[in-house]
């Protein structure tokens, strides 16, 4: 190779050395010596250039191309160097042949983006795009002697946004299925519009025991008739039944020969799509690692199955399995509003749902109405006081309005009100409570009423007046009390609970101990107890925040943690943590007991809540005695902290990770906790190696 062929092809990479030990004598185009000037420099800038670039030459259009280009060539490569381009790429000349031809004979040059090309590059015919131009190459004297192209290959960006959309449409799709069967056949009607990816698509669910395979969506030909509805993966000598079955036992997707498969359906898939091979990937249940089913593709005979297309596949195969489970949760949705409407209806007490400022009459079960001395028709979504004119100036309409407009339940016993029924005016007593209806956001958008007719006791009650006045008295006395009591509290619960009493004292006995009764009676009395116990502990908070000082006492620290561990023993069961403590003796202070309390169990609780998805979780939990401080050290090995956020950490309101649910208050808490005691708190941490926090207590 002489000197200036050696300064032609310098430097260039693999290409480069390609083109310096080529025996160019033997070539057309001869010695590089012979060469235009304008080709050397041609081939000199494409050699030296990071961008794809080729140079076709002569009429012949001889190939030249750098390093970048090669991946585009394939198993083309290194034939292709100095090789007729029309020789190279036989299987898309029809394609090129005549813009290249126009441009060598002086047409303008020629530009395209995400053109598709089906190219011969990898040992079969595979489905690729391309953004390129096409510039004429001159020689010396000016005239066009041949194609100089910049390309970039946009296959995986191409294909990528085809199957985004088609995940996206399937998202769209699922909010408004019901069944599980229409989400399956769903997905698969619109993996038919994606027939380049996805040639044919089977969606299998398992059953309970997980024995059998039941077929629930699919695309791609017509298997009605065929012997896959249903796959028994117990039985023997059953060849599909076989790969399901490993992929079952795997957990992992497998790719199978459709050729080698002799079941009836697959042969006529194959004939309808000519697909020659098919994923199964596992369907499992969204949070868990167990399998509901299997999702099968056809896989395009013009794509190589790369990283690419298995990580679209698991994306679907999960899009099918939270579609599933979406439309399992409808279904028990739609369950327990059956169960409650049941309830509703069969009620032994009125009630009804009053929506916006007009009371419009969204519900209403037989008991009200009957209250009412209406039918459902003549009530159904109409204002309460078109339905009844004759409380307009009762009264009825101000209680309403002040539930409205201030959120607090109103309770009444025995209100008179006088109401048509039965062609005439009557005056009827009741015992109710209104209740706000609060959205989803908390604001109030109507009033759920619970009433009962408790004309016949007020009746008793006015002949036992006339019987025995003084204990009527006394009687009053006492129902004044118990009233004002109960308006003071002003506590739904109290209120609902006295109502309830009410209603057991004043129902009849054959209606007191109707099945139905006596089953909503024990629903309502839990639901009260739970509701006194959740008022009875804010309560207990708030009288704990009014007297924090006041409950300062010697704290044994280790039985601190111990109690707190006892709390989180389902989550750390549920994330099998492991926790080890490493108490020094003496670990006694003195400190508020709730407090103390409070910041052990922010503590622990974030070390849990922001373990990390790779590895068990391993918190130790110890302490250190020294003259006049006890530190305590929480330390975990989950997702870690950037130190350059610590003070961030510290502030209210303030969260450095948002996948699970918080306020961004504990650690503010916790601060200040220890800053008013005196004491204070550090933190150290890694991202993705854990995080340590010490607490410093000042030992009295």
């Amino acid at each position: 190779m002489s000197t200036e062929s050696l300064h032609i092809f310098k430097g260039g990479g693999e290409m480069g050395a390609l083109m310096r030990a080529y025996d160019w004598d033997t070539h057309p185009l001869g010695n590089p010596e012979t060469w235009p000037q304008s080709l050397k420099n041609n081939v000199r800038l494409l050699l030296n250039s990071g961008f794809p670039m080729f140079i076709w030459w002569s009429r012949e259009l001889y190939s030249f191309h750098n390093d970048p280009y090669l991946p585009a060539l394939g198993d083309k490569h290194p034939m292709a160097l100095g090789t007729s381009a029309p020789v190279v790429w036989a299987e898309i000349w029809g394609q090129l042949q005549g813009i290249v031809t126009d441009i060598l004979n002086g047409g303008e040059p020629f530009y395209a983006e995400a053109l598709k090309l089906m190219l011969e590059r990898k040992g079969f015919l595979e489905e690729t795009y391309w953004t390129f131009s096409y510039s004429p190459a001159f020689d010396d004297d000016g005239s066009v002697k041949g194609i100089f192209c910049a390309c970039s290959e946009v296959t995986s960006t191409i294909l990528g946004q085809r199957r985004l959309k088609s995940l996206k449409d399937i998202s769209d799709a699922m909010s408004q299925l019901q069944t599980q069967q229409s989400a399956c056949q769903s997905v698969c009607d619109i993996l038919n519009q994606n027939t380049s990816d996805i040639p044919f698509s089977m969606i299998f669910l398992l059953n309970g025991a997980g024995s059998v395979a039941q077929l629930a969506g699919h695309s791609g030909g017509n298997l009605s008739t065929t012997d896959l509805l249903r796959i028994d993966l117990t039985e023997e000598g059953n060849e599909f039944a076989r790969h399901l079955n490993a992929v079952l036992a795997s957990g992992r997707a497998e790719i199978i020969d459709l050729k080698s498969l002799s079941v009836e359906a697959m042969i006529h898939i194959r004939h309808v799509n000519g697909a020659r091979q098919a994923a199964i990937i596992p369907i499992f249940r969204p949070g868990h690692n167990y399998l509901i089913g299997f999702f099968i593709s056809g896989l395009s005979s013009t794509l190589e199955y790369n990283q690419d297309f298995q990580n679209f596949h698991q994306l679907l195969a999960g899009q099918i399995a939270t579609s599933i489970a979406g439309v399992q949760a409808r279904e028990e949705m739609a369950r327990q509003q059956k169960y409650l409407s049941e309830i509703f209806q069969q009620a032994p007490v009125g009630i009804t749902i009053l929506n916006g400022p007009d009371y419009i009459v969204e519900l209403a079960n037989p008991g009200i109405c009957e209250l009412w001395g209406r039918t459902l028709e003549e009530v159904l979504n109409k204002p309460l006081l078109s339905v009844l004119p004759e409380v307009r100036d009762q009264g009825i309409k101000e209680l309403l309005d002040g539930v409205l407009t201030t959120g607090i339940p109103y309770v009444n016993n025995e209100l008179p009100v006088t109401l048509e029924r039965n062609g005439k005016m009557e005056k009827v007593h009741f015992n109710f409570v209104y209740q706000p209806l609060r959205n989803a956001q908390g604001f109030i958008t109507g009033i759920i009423a619970v009433a009962v007719g408790v004309d016949e006791q007020v009746q008793a009650r006015h002949e036992i007046e006339a019987m025995n006045k003084e204990l009527l008295a006394t009687n009053a006395d006492l129902d004044n009390f118990v009233y004002s009591a109960s308006h003071d509290l002003k506590a739904p619960i109290s209120n609902i609970e006295g109502l309830m009493h009410a209603l057991v004292h004043h129902l009849p006995e054959e209606t007191l101990h109707s099945d139905t009764v006596m089953r909503l009676i024990e629903l309502i009395r839990g639901s009260i107890d739970r509701f006194k116990r959740a008022v009875a502990d804010l309560t207990e908070v708030a009288k704990i925040q009014r007297e924090s000082e006041e409950d300062v006492t010697n704290i044994q620290l280790p039985e601190v943690v111990k109690e707190v561990l006892l709390d989180f023993e389902t989550l750390i069961h549920e994330t099998q943590a492991r926790i080890e403590t490493d108490f020094a003796e003496a670990s006694t202070i003195s400190f508020s007991a709730k407090n103390i309390r409070s910041i052990v169990y922010n503590l622990v609780s974030n070390a849990l809540k922001y373990r990390s998805p790779d590895r068990t979780p391993h918190i130790h939990i110890a302490t250190e005695v020294t003259a006049d401080q006890l530190v305590l050290t929480v330390s975990d090995n989950g997702l870690g902290v950037n130190m350059a956020d610590k003070q961030k950490m510290f502030s209210m309101f303030k969260r450095l990770h948002d996948h699970v649910e918080g306020s961004g208050v504990g650690l503010y808490i916790v601060k200040r906790i220890v800053e008013n005691a005196g004491g204070r708190i550090e933190v150290d941490g890694t991202v993705g190696v854990g995080t340590t926090f010490k607490v410093y207590f000042i030992l009295k």
